[in-house]
């Protein structure tokens, strides 16, 4: 398997991970894709969003596959007015990554980090490992750890069948 920067970072701090390889389709970079390929329920299938502030610039946002991110309370938490989501063509140059492989460790550039307290319901959680295909099992107190993220309550439900 691939060692990416969000990899490393965790080597570095000594971190306990899983890797999760799986085939890329990119017709179907969604988390619920994700989560079928990588045979983990939706809920601990996190993915991070890229926002900016109207005051504080560019943040990311990590929450569960099944949610949606509340923009007012993400806003509120960064000390914004009001925020939004990056247009997808921003979201390589700011990041590094790609959509379907944005990670919340080791960006391009160190962008404060959100974490849903949802994450605290599971003993594990997937995020991206900074690549398509590449998911990282972890403890939720260690990707804060990691991260240096604050946590709250960050995502609406996500719409119901």
């Amino acid at each position: 398997m691939k060692k990416t920067n969000a990899v490393r970072q965790l080597e570095k701090l000594g971190i306990a991970y899983r890797l999760a390889e799986y085939e890329v389709d990119l017709n179907e970079l969604d988390a619920s894709s994700v989560a079928l390929r990588i045979g983990m329920p939706l809920e601990r299938v996190f993915k991070t969003l890229v926002v900016r502030g109207d005051k504080t610039g560019v943040f990311l946002c990590v929450i569960p596959g099944d949610g949606e991110l509340d923009l007012k309370a993400a806003a509120s938490s960064t000390g914004n007015k009001r925020c939004e989501l990056v247009p997808l063509r921003e979201v390589l140059p700011l990041t590094g990554y790609q959509r379907g492989g944005v990670s919340p460790l080791a960006s391009r550039k160190s962008y404060p980090v959100l974490v849903d307290e949802a994450a605290f319901r599971f003993e594990e959680i997937s995020v991206s490992a900074g690549i398509r295909g590449l998911q990282m099992i972890l403890r939720p107190s260690d990707l804060i750890k990691a991260s240096q993220a604050v946590t709250g309550h960050f995502a609406k439900d996500g719409p119901k069948s």
